[in-house]
């Protein structure tokens, strides 16, 4: 039984804590958080097995698993600052195996600790720490966000001891740029629990860049704090429990999405949104048409929006995906020609508008494009002329400037080289080689 002085934290005895020093304000760790603490880990007769205090501070993720679970329980009540004892009986430690040599088999074991410090949990892509949640208020409940999914929260961004952004927003999930949600609240909430207020640290790559924001006063490349309360979200779409027509049914409405922000001229969220079409799509393209239809669109679709975004090798890959679907499909050949030539592959963009005339004689967009193609192709040919003509000129000067003097004779100028030879040589070197200088 505990004494007046300790605290139940399991409910059956088995996890004891008592307070040795009062900690610093209200916040206590919450699971997931990496925690720096001393402990100092000792039997029940007094004999000392191991201790942090002259070492390095032990840290660990809170809540994983990664210690036994009287650290785990014990260490979420803990404040900065705070010393306690922690007792732990044998089936919250290290149980009826122990941990030989030091732990005997049914230890009960006192732990003396100090918690130091604790940092967030890094919900960054890349677990660099760009992207760092607090929980503020804990909830139970188990539903998130998930992709598509209908989200209510409020949120409140503040920047330095300012205030500069606070609201109530609704929006499908994977959709929040269409209403200024910044991309790290968004990945945060896919994290959180309905009920659940945390607290969000982001860094500017996944806030506001290296433009900052004007309205908002906040800096380029700055970091910027939110607050966030998940109000209320929709259940995550399970896709593998659909038919073959659900998915279809599902994947038009992504489609369609795609196509709203496309008008907005939103390139970025109708990529994705066509991507999500794409992926929810049925695999039997080859037999059902309109799956094929649609798979046609959808990368014909994300090929201009690449195309407006200046991503013109994305948008030669979608181009490709269209044509192994329906090689003559003449909309993706001229999208291809038209990357073809401002990526510079000139004799590929050629072929493309060429093949569009066979397809349609009367398509003057591409018979336009042939002559500018003939035309880059002509320039280029004419610029590798002169590479070449310059090559050998320089070639021939370093020859003569290297020939040791000698008395002239009448094979003096056997095997020198003129401007003309030169030039004559470069064309024919391009003719016989085909060589591209890069």
């Amino acid at each position: 039984m505990p004494n007046e002085n300790q605290i139940d934290l399991s409910g059956d005895g088995g996890v004891l804590k008592e307070i040795l020093r009062e900690g610093q304000g209200t916040e206590t760790p919450h699971t997931g958080c990496t925690v720096s603490l001393h402990y100092t880990g000792r039997l029940v007769d007094g004999t000392e097995f191991d201790s942090s205090v002259a070492r390095e501070p032990f840290e660990f993720p809170l809540g994983k698993g990664n210690v036994i679970k009287a650290f785990d329980m014990g260490v979420a009540t803990m404040k900065r600052g705070e010393r306690c004892y922690l007792t732990c009986a044998p089936n919250y430690a290290y149980g009826a195996a122990g941990s030989p040599p030091a732990i005997p088999p049914d230890a009960t074991l006192i732990f003396e600790l100090e918690m130091l410090n604790w940092k967030g949990e890094d919900l960054s892509p890349n677990q660099d720490g760009s992207i760092d949640r607090t929980i503020l208020e804990a909830s139970d409940k188990k539903r998130s966000p998930s992709d598509g999914a209908f989200v209510k929260a409020h949120i409140s961004g503040t920047f330095g001891d300012r205030v500069f952004e606070e609201r109530d927003v609704e929006f499908d999930y994977g959709e929040g740029s269409a209403i200024g949600i910044i991309e790290g609240v968004e990945i945060a909430l896919e994290k959180m629990n309905i009920g659940e207020t945390s607290k969000i640290k982001i860094q500017s790559k996944y806030a506001f860049g290296d433009k900052g924001h004007d309205e908002f006063k906040i800096p380029p490349r700055s970091t910027v704090e939110y607050t966030v309360k998940l109000i209320d979200c929709g259940k995550k779409l399970e896709e593998w429990k659909l038919s073959d027509e659900e998915r279809l049914a599902e994947a038009k409405a992504y489609k369609e999405k795609g196509t709203n922000y496309f008008k907005k001229e939103n390139w970025s969220l109708a990529i994705k949104m066509y991507n999500k079409c794409k992926s929810l799509l049925p695999t039997n393209a080859d037999t059902n048409e309109e799956v094929k239809k649609v798979k046609i669109a959808t990368h014909s679709n994300i090929a201009l929006c690449h195309q407006k975004s200046n991503d013109h090798f994305e948008a030669k890959q979608e181009c490709n995906a269209v044509l192994a679907l329906d090689e003559n499909n003449v909309k993706a050949l001229y999208r291809r020609g038209q990357c073809n030539l401002t990526i510079n592959e000139l004799e590929d963009a050629l072929e493309d508008f060429q093949k569009v005339i066979q397809l349609e004689p009367n398509n003057k967009a591409a018979a336009n494009q042939v002559i500018i193609c003939k035309q880059k192709i002509k320039e280029s040919k004419n610029k590798e002329k002169k590479l070449y003509a310059n090559m050998f000129t320089k070639l021939a000067a370093n020859d003569k400037e290297d020939e040791p003097l000698r008395e002239t004779d009448v094979l003096s100028k056997c095997g020198e080289w003129s401007e003309e030879d030169a030039k004559r040589e470069a064309e024919l070197t391009l003719e016989r080689d085909n060589i591209i200088m890069i």
